[in-house]
């Protein structure tokens, strides 16, 4: 019902606009996987909190310095405004009005968030994990299937406060790490904020247990006199990474755009070559976001078998512009090395932009090349599909 509830919606508001009628029809109806996504905030939230989810810096003055002047502003008045019986293109200050008759995010989600049409939502669940929506509540507003990656961070911090030696934190980090791969709700993968901890012009090479060990009765020490347990050691940090790609399993690292809290300089994917290197017959390494590094993901995901990304978050962010984001990141990647993704958190409206910004762009963009004749409708199908679901369903191993 949602894939034929999304279908309709998309056709009436014109998401899909380019030059090819089948290339249209067919991301008007292709279902996604989105394979790094957040829940919807789950409690009230006045219109200040509302402001700051539209805007990636941690600043509410910057939120408020932007205001309605931001290209996901924009968006959401073209594109959200309407599913909510609001003109299009209605003044900010008046959408605001309008939505207040939700009160809540979740009403909202379940009216948004089956016109995404997505067929399957892989949600991160490490910021900020009880403020939103669990993966299986999430799907559930979707109309579709959820799966679950988990942050190795947050079970650093989980771990240590758990244990009464510290020098055993290796081996219990390690089980921590198995067990969310296993039971009824497995994690289909792993994801890592190095980003935010430093960035990645470090060494990134496997360090030994003595020295996680030492490292970790440090850690330990430190939040037992009072400090917060927030994993920033660069030993403790590598650790994690190995310990994951030691399962085989994806592994999803932020790269680019981020709030204030990294140095954009040292999230480029390509200071991770030498990581990537070592890595490759051992796991897949899902470069996310990449934005304004998309090219240079592009370039990794074509010299490495193993390397994969996508332009998730900028898509909204930059709306009417993210075409040409979209387009630069199918310049040199390999078409079986792109995935979906929205990265929507807190409002759900960014849920439903991430989906159909993505619909737009593919649509003026592969739409383009058919219609010049570039390339033929069979090519556009396969890709389309190949970006849409098959590339995540094959790489996090999922059903169907």
């Amino acid at each position: 019902m949602s894939s034929e509830l999304s279908a309709q919606a998309i056709r009436e508001a014109g998401v899909c606009d380019g030059l090819d009628p089948s290339v249209n029809e067919l991301l008007a109806t292709v279902g996604l996987v989105d394979h790094h996504i957040h829940g919807v905030v789950n409690e009230r939230v006045d219109e200040a909190s509302f402001l700051d989810m539209l805007i990636e810096s941690d600043r509410r003055s910057a939120a408020q310095a932007a205001g309605f002047d931001t290209q996901v502003w924009h968006a959401i008045r073209r594109w959200c405004a309407p599913q909510m019986r609001s003109p299009a293109h209605i003044a900010g200050p008046d959408y605001l009005v309008a939505r207040r008759a939700y009160e809540r995010l979740i009403p909202m989600a379940k009216l948004l968030l089956p016109r995404a049409g997505f067929d399957r939502v892989i949600v991160e669940t490490g910021f900020l994990g009880g403020r939103v929506t669990s993966p299986a509540e999430t799907g559930e507003m979707a109309g579709c299937a959820a799966s679950r990656v988990v942050r190795l961070e947050s079970i650093a911090e989980r771990t240590i406060g758990a244990l009464s030696d510290a020098a055993s934190w290796p081996d219990a980090f390690r089980a921590a790490v198995a067990s969310e791969l296993a039971g009824g709700d497995p994690a289909v993968g792993f994801k890592t904020i190095l980003a935010y901890r430093g960035g990645f012009d470090r060494d990134l090479s496997r360090p030994s247990d003595e020295a996680v060990a030492a490292a970790a009765v440090r850690w330990a020490g430190e939040v037992r006199a009072g400090a917060k347990a927030r994993v920033t050691d660069e030993t403790l940090l590598r650790f994690g990474i190995w310990t994951a790609v030691d399962t085989g399993r994806p592994l999803q690292v932020h790269t680019g755009f981020g709030d204030p809290d990294l140095d954009l300089h040292r999230s480029d994917p390509l200071l991770l070559t030498d990581l990537i290197r070592a890595t490759e017959e051992r796991a897949p390494i899902l470069l996310l976001h990449t934005y304004p590094f998309h090219r240079n993901a592009g370039y990794l995901a074509s010299m490495f078998p193993h390397v994969y990304l996508d332009v998730g978050e900028a898509v909204h962010y930059t709306g009417a512009a993210s075409e040409a984001i979209v387009r630069e990141s199918m310049e040199l990647a390999p078409f079986t090395k792109l995935l979906f993704s929205s990265d929507a958190w807190g409002a759900p409206e960014l849920h439903l932009l991430g989906s159909w910004l993505w619909r737009r762009a593919m649509s003026r963009v592969v739409g383009d090349w058919v219609a010049r004749g570039d390339w033929s409708r069979a090519d556009a199908d396969r890709v389309i599909r190949l970006v849409a679901s098959e590339n995540a369903r094959r790489v996090y191993r999922l059903p169907g």
